[in-house]
């Protein structure tokens, strides 16, 4: 990790830069359409770029596979980069890339802060590590659906007559991010589903015994059918605003008990 410590360093003053560019662009009125990307759009591959690797890097050693909360909050924050890079050129996420990019920047510097101290285990397996790849991309979908619909809800506040801070007078309008939420709620919802399905099928080959029924499982399997739920209701009976943000926040509880409370507390409380 100190060897690549310089380099997370530069990632961070990259988007950093890239971050005050955006801020001072948001003078302009935002629109629904997205206008033609900016230079400042194509800029930030340089520093995504190299946060990838970087976090390539910090995970994949040849002593095993290293995770720590720091790494799969950076996975996350650089998922969120990507995401949004990839949605301007369907909707105009201004406003949502100048909240992601100095989020970035700020988790780029995380695996350095709370390093994973030993390697995880069973991971030269290769079911091990495509369930891993899986997992890890799933919970990014949903840490990023959690900051859209904390998002969402400040929209809703400001139809309602409340002020927004100024900071965030430029996000889409509230269509727009509803239908970017449900995108990102499908695509982690089959993400989820492969996860929980490879951890069935393989867990005694990754873990050398069956599946447990453990509080992580049960939280994982809820989230998956509040989910479901969801997106079913959003199909069939049309589900928006309210109804589908308060069902969106259940799913999310408890993937959050799932997976982040436990490797919090036997990291960063337990250190195990």
């Amino acid at each position: 990790m100190p060897g690549i410590l310089p380099y997370l360093l530069v990632t961070a003053l990259l988007y950093g830069a890239l971050a005050l560019t955006i801020w001072r662009n948001q003078k302009r009125p935002v629109g629904e359409h997205p206008a033609a990307p900016g230079w400042p759009h194509y800029a930030v591959l340089l520093p995504l770029t190299l946060h990838g690797i970087l976090l390539f890097q910090a995970v994949f050693s040849e002593y095993g596979i290293y995770l720590g909360v720091g790494d799969a909050l950076s996975i996350t924050a650089w998922l969120a980069v990507l995401i949004y890079w990839f949605g301007n050129f369907f909707f105009n996420l201004q406003g949502l890339q100048a909240l992601v990019v100095p989020l970035a920047a700020l988790c780029s510097l995380l695996p350095a802060v709370f390093p994973a101290t030993h390697p995880l285990l069973s991971t030269g397996l290769p079911a091990f590590k495509a369930h891993l790849l899986i997992s890890l991309l799933a919970y990014g979908f949903f840490t990023i659906a959690a900051l859209h619909v904390v998002l969402m809800s400040l929209l809703q506040r400001k139809l309602h007559g409340h002020k927004l801070p100024a900071f965030l007078e430029n996000l889409p309008p509230l269509l727009t991010m509803e239908m970017l939420l449900f995108r990102i709620i499908g695509a982690g919802f089959v993400l989820l589903t492969l996860t929980l399905g490879s951890g069935i099928l393989f867990s005694e080959e990754m873990f050398g015994r069956p599946l447990q029924f453990n509080h992580k499982t049960l939280f994982g399997f809820i989230s998956w059918i509040v989910f479901a739920v969801l997106l079913g209701g959003r199909q069939i009976y049309g589900w928006r605003g309210r109804i589908a943000l308060r069902w969106t926040w259940g799913g999310l509880i408890t993937l959050l008990l799932a997976y982040l409370g436990t490797k919090f507390v036997l990291e960063i409380i337990l250190h195990r």
